[in-house]
């Protein structure tokens, strides 16, 4: 069944739903289609969320068995901080997503959206004792930003929401330990763009510490000038998202359907 196929089958909700959550069910799909475009999925197993506009208690995931590829803004489904599903939807969603993303809308009411992802360089430096080092410039965009959670197991015990909340703190990503990555961002473009470079991050410090030779590490000044430079331009991604957005125009995407 091929991804035209699985899109004709899911009704287009655009008048059944208000502009605002419209707009945000779109930029949420595209996510999942660009995620899918740089090939940071892992089957069917991460997920992406994004809260409604104008709630602190309801938010946007996955269907629980579309490949990100497949994922459309009528497809993604509606649920509450309880876990109950909002939506008319044949769709169940993935109880570990669940956990993760209820546990940050919850308690980080500054963030719209959540993306935790299991690519071979972010679980490669999770496993590593020392995590992301300040090697490159991607990297110095999460100097002093970036927090640790241990690893657990699956994350199916909701108690383990409050760890993780505990452990993200107001940082703006986070290394799951043996796990894999996850970033937040006031908009679903500002964490997208953190995933993006988080990623690059990792696959950067894997092939730097593969070299056979010593690695050079900024002065600590320099770390901190460069991440207040970051700071001072993560807002302005607006061209970068508009781009990303022609990308998937010109790849045919059907993430508006």
């Amino acid at each position: 069944m091929g991804v035209d196929t699985v899109t004709s089958m899911i009704p287009r909700i655009k008048d059944k739903v208000s502009e605002e959550e419209w707009a945000i069910r779109v930029n949420l799909a595209a996510c999942y289609q660009l995620v899918a475009h740089y090939d940071m999925t892992d089957l069917i197993f991460t997920h992406i969320s994004a809260r409604i506009p104008g709630t602190t208690d309801q938010f946007l995931i996955n269907p629980y068995g579309l490949f990100f590829d497949e994922i459309t803004a009528s497809s993604l489904v509606k649920v509450d901080i309880d876990g109950k599903i909002l939506d008319d939807t044949v769709f169940k969603i993935n109880p570990a997503g669940y956990t993760i993303h209820s546990a940050v809308h919850g308690a980080r009411h500054d963030v719209e959206c959540v993306i935790h992802t299991h690519t071979a360089a972010g679980m490669a430096v999770s496993a590593q004792k020392q995590g992301l080092l300040p090697l490159t410039q991607n990297s110095l965009m999460f100097y002093n930003r970036l927090a640790y959670h241990g690893y657990e197991g699956i994350a199916l015990d909701l108690d383990e929401r409050e760890r993780l909340v505990r452990d993200l703190g107001d940082n703006i990503a986070m290394i799951l330990r043996n796990h894999g990555l996850l970033t937040v961002g006031g908009t679903v473009s500002e964490a997208f763009r953190r995933i993006y470079y988080l990623e690059k991050s990792c696959l950067a410090q894997i092939h730097a510490l593969s070299g056979g030779s010593e690695v050079i590490i900024p002065p600590k000044e320099v770390c901190e000038t460069a991440v207040a430079q970051f700071t001072d331009l993560g807002s302005k991604n607006v061209l970068e998202w508009a781009g990303l957005l022609r990308l998937l125009d010109r790849k045919g995407s059907n993430f508006r359907h």
